[in-house]
């Protein structure tokens, strides 16, 4: 786990300057919002040859969904798609509470702390949702998300 004020610096860096904003063009997405809270993402997914070669967000909500989303985006490109997916799996794990938060996942450990925030858990899943919902669109695992509930 992380000393609390490192997370709290680490998520208000990538609130305040998201990284992997922006779409790519063509490529599979997805878009979701939460309404409890109003967050709202976007995600797109370029995947090539089983590796996601692109992973992009658009959106707008709290410090935790965005900076969920631009961690994301970091953690992710890049990965084979298997990887991605036990990346994702052990990172829904500590957020939901049932996985102490393990080295591997660097900077989303930032994150761990949302577990004891039951109403929180939403925000920091949405972008991943949004990510499973681009990937079952493109034949990975294309097509245009329309927004749907978190």
């Amino acid at each position: 786990m992380l000393p609390e004020a490192l997370a709290r610096q680490i998520l208000q860096d990538h609130a305040a300057h998201p990284r992997g904003r922006g779409e790519i063009a063509g490529a599979p997405h997805a878009a979701l919002d939460n309404p409890g809270c109003g967050d709202q993402v976007t995600v797109w997914a370029r995947v090539e040859g089983g590796v996601l070669a692109g992973v992009r967000f658009a959106g707008r909500g709290c410090v935790i969904s965005q900076a969920s989303a631009s961690l994301m985006t970091q953690a992710l490109e890049g990965r084979t798609l298997e990887d991605a997916r036990a990346l994702a799996a052990r990172f829904r794990a500590v957020v939901m509470g049932e996985a102490a938060p393990d080295p591997a996942l660097g900077d989303l450990r930032a994150l761990a702390g949302v577990s004891r925030l039951h109403a929180r858990r939403r925000c920091a899943l949405l972008a991943w949702r949004a990510l499973d919902a681009a990937l079952a669109g493109s034949g990975a695992g294309a097509g245009e998300g329309e927004p749907g509930r978190a």
